[in-house]
């Protein structure tokens, strides 16, 4: 495993790859893990950070897709449900059931009794994997959550459904590494400027985007797995596809925690659409919108803001109105979505989010469209079977190359972090062998050990946050951080639930910054606290 950028970027331009992957997004990360554990000699490059689009601007949640059986997709539904379950069996630590109270306004535009029976048949699409949906009335609604108004509804319900734990881009991250301790040779911040096809290989010009040093890389098999650039980087390459991108824009707002009860609260918003109040660690996240844009680069307009705090007053029962002064942070993304057309004639709303992927067999050149997280495992199948197909070597027959390790690893862990346990910082959410195992997984190991050769890499490096000195140790050394916007906005999710100024006024980011970057830790800091990134305000 190695993730160290210089030595990595020089192996790089040294081997003749197999496969090299474009774009370090859920369905780059999931395409390496896979074809990585087969043997293939795969690269992975990113022009930013891993994650960066729109797999750091999800709901944080890995849901089978109740809302596509309004539009009859039962075979997406059945899929989705099925990929769900199989993430929070592999993934226990980190994809976990989670109960949604949706309650059904008057005049919704199907009878609640209706809208119940689909949960049951949701349930049973999941295979009974899930509780067993419940039927609320308006009571029980209050009773189950105050902060619910329930003024002008008629009755609601409970289904389950999954979520993750930590944050979208920590878990593309860690499908990364899983990539790179099977010899994946990986590295952000580096981009593709120009892939031609020449004498059977594909020959990318490609450039280290810290220090605009340029390189040759060569590869048999050329994925682009760009999300939302895509279609713009399939035309830098010549590739015709049967399929393109149309974006729907989703934005999140961040504020102090509305439910003390770790449940997401469901609605449907004033045009009709899904509309989440989600837990998020001590905080609450509220949205999203869903508005088609016509570039990647969207951004949160007052226009956004304000459609999620009127839905969130007019939903719930709250002792004040939310304002805008009680946004925390903010989160802007697009979702691409696959359309099979030349023109983006079809009615982009109820385009589902399944995946699409176009092979070029002659140019040996593939393309993934679309999907979200819940589908990962199966988009990470699927490429592996393609890249067979055009001839590429399977020197592995390694089929589970994803999962936790298994319960006797974790079990052996957890009995010997029991003293550990007890140095855990004051006020922290949960014991430190629960979010190590959950965050690092066997590598937590290595932190345990740390520690006890040094009770004070238990203690907390950065005020705020949750990270201890053992962790930043780790993560400076294996987790590939350019900027700390890396570490604090796509490592963890710090930037989303702690205010701009409190962060850039930290305790310890300077120390955590000298830690990270050397004698640049001074550059990176002012970069941060200057910076006017959308998630934070």
């Amino acid at each position: 495993m190695s993730f160290n950028r210089a030595n990595n970027i020089k192996q790089l331009a040294k081997e003749e790859l197999d496969v090299l992957i474009l774009g370090g997004g859920i369905n780059g990360a999931v395409a390496a893990a896979s074809l990585a554990a087969k043997g293939v000699k795969v690269g992975l490059i990113d022009k930013g950070d891993f994650a960066g689009a729109t797999s750091s601007n999800s709901s944080n949640l890995a849901w089978g897709g109740i809302k596509y059986l309004e539009s009859h997709e039962y075979k997406l539904v059945n899929k989705l449900c099925k990929s769900r379950n199989n993430l929070m069996k592999h993934y226990p630590s980190s994809v976990t059931e989670v109960r949604f109270l949706t309650t059904i306004q008057k005049g919704f535009r199907f009878p609640v009794w209706f809208v119940f029976m689909g949960t049951l048949a949701y349930w049973l699409f999941g295979r009974l994997f899930t509780m067993a949906p419940k039927y609320l009335t308006r009571k029980a609604i209050k009773q189950l959550e105050p902060n619910i108004e329930v003024s002008g509804a008629q009755a609601g319900f409970e289904y389950s459904d999954a979520f993750l734990k930590d944050n979208d881009s920590r878990f593309v991250f860690n499908f990364i590494a899983t990539a790179a301790k099977k010899s994946a040779i990986v590295a952000n911040y580096v981009e593709s400027v120009k892939a031609v096809r020449e004498n059977n290989q594909w020959v990318i010009d490609a450039k280290d985007n810290t220090t605009e040093e340029t390189f040759t890389i060569k590869a048999k098999t050329l994925i682009n797995a760009c999300g939302p650039l895509v279609d713009q980087v399939n035309k830098s390459t010549k590739q015709k596809t049967s399929h393109h991108h149309l974006f729907s824009k989703g934005v999140h707002l961040t504020v102090e925690r509305i439910s003390k009860e770790h449940r997401v609260l469901a609605f449907f918003a004033s045009d009709g659409r899904l509309f989440f109040v989600l837990p998020m660690g001590s905080k609450t996240c509220i949205g999203t919108t869903d508005n088609q844009v016509k570039s990647h680069n969207a951004t949160v307009t007052d226009e956004d803001r304000q459609f999620i705090l009127d839905n969130a007053n007019t939903l719930l029962a709250l002792d004040k109105p939310l304002t805008k002064e009680d946004i925390i942070a903010e989160r802007c993304g697009v979702r691409p979505l696959a359309i099979e057309a030349e023109e983006g004639v079809a009615d982009w709303v109820a385009l589902s989010r399944k995946h699409a992927i176009d092979v070029n067999k002659q140019d040996k050149h593939i393309s993934i469209f679309g999907g979200k997280l819940t589908d990962c495992i199966n988009v990470g199948d699927e490429v592996a079977d393609i890249v067979k197909d055009l001839g590429v070597s399977m020197q592995k027959n390694d089929s589970l190359w994803y999962g936790e390790p298994s319960d006797t690893v974790k079990s052996r862990f957890m009995k010997a972090m029991v003293e550990v346990d007890k140095l855990t910082p004051k006020g922290a959410l949960e014991p430190l062998s629960t979010r190590f195992w959950r965050r690092y997984a066997e590598d937590a190991f290595t932190l345990l050990e740390a520690i006890k050769k040094d009770p004070s890499k238990a203690e907390l490096a950065l005020e705020h946050t949750e990270f201890t000195w053992a962790e930043i140790d780790w993560v400076a050394e294996n987790e590939m951080i350019v900027n700390l916007d890396d570490l604090l906005r796509r490592r963890s999710k710090a930037t989303l639930v702690i205010r701009k100024e409190d962060l850039d006024n930290a305790k310890g980011l300077e120390a955590v910054s000298k830690r990270l970057f050397g004698e640049k830790a001074e550059q990176k800091v002012a970069e941060f606290r200057n910076s006017t990134n959308f998630n934070r305000i």
